[in-house]
């Protein structure tokens, strides 16, 4: 299976709540913050793309905007990972080589 690879940063699921979603319905923060029964707090920063879109919060967007909770949990999956790949150095474990390729080697496969 090959694993998707993203050129550029994937949208943070807060952006697209602040930049389209919100503007669209013309909610503000504070009452989106009510609706989810948030602080006002979380949700600035989930906006801003400070904190992350949870689990629970995943399933209370997905509720009250008519979609899947997988929806949102998908866009932040993939701005994770995305962060992660550009934090993480891969070569030094690369030089290790493949795990699945000493272990086999070490059962005499």
């Amino acid at each position: 299976m090959s694993e998707e690879v993203f050129l550029r940063r994937p949208t943070h699921p807060g952006e697209i709540l602040r930049e389209d979603i919100l503007p669209a319905l013309s909610i503000t923060q504070l009452q989106l913050a009510n609706l989810l029964r948030l602080s006002r707090q979380q949700v600035h920063a989930i906006l801003s793309a400070r904190s992350p879109v949870t689990a629970v919060t995943a399933v209370k967007l997905g509720a009250l905007f008519g979609n899947a909770p997988q929806f949102w949990m998908n866009l932040q999956s993939a701005y994770d990972l995305w962060q992660a790949r550009e934090k993480v150095d891969v070569e030094v474990l690369m030089e290790l080589g493949n795990l699945h390729q000493w272990y086999g080697e070490s059962r005499g496969a």
